[in-house]
């Protein structure tokens, strides 16, 4: 008499389970992206390779292709005929002579 009444039991139970997993899952699926983290702080004296990177969004080791790509879809968001603003200009071009190892006499021009 006790068994079929713990089997019950067992498969309301596992009923249940499978309805909470059930919803944990859909409201896993459901949730917005984790937002992607930018890079926080300023521009550097002298600009390194890897915040020339940075700044095109390529990896450090990107071709030129990769680069000329990512420069001019940059440039494109934020050139100074479109509203964008000079001195980011003059940064994301700085970055892509940096990462294609072009020589520059200075700084940036700001």
């Amino acid at each position: 008499m006790a068994t079929p009444l713990f089997a019950g039991l067992a498969v309301a139970a596992a009923a249940l389970a499978g309805r909470y997993g059930i919803q944990a899952w859909h409201s896993f699926k459901a949730r917005p992206p984790k937002p992607r983290r930018f890079y926080e702080g300023g521009f550097q004296s002298k600009m390194t390779r890897r915040e020339a990177a940075l700044i095109l969004g390529v990896r450090e080791s990107a071709a030129a292709e990769k680069v000329k790509e990512a420069h001019r879809k940059v440039m494109i968001a934020n050139h100074p005929d479109a509203g964008g603003s000079h001195y980011l200009a003059s940064k994301i071009n700085e970055a892509k002579d940096v990462m294609l190892g072009k020589p520059k006499d200075s700084g940036s021009a700001f």
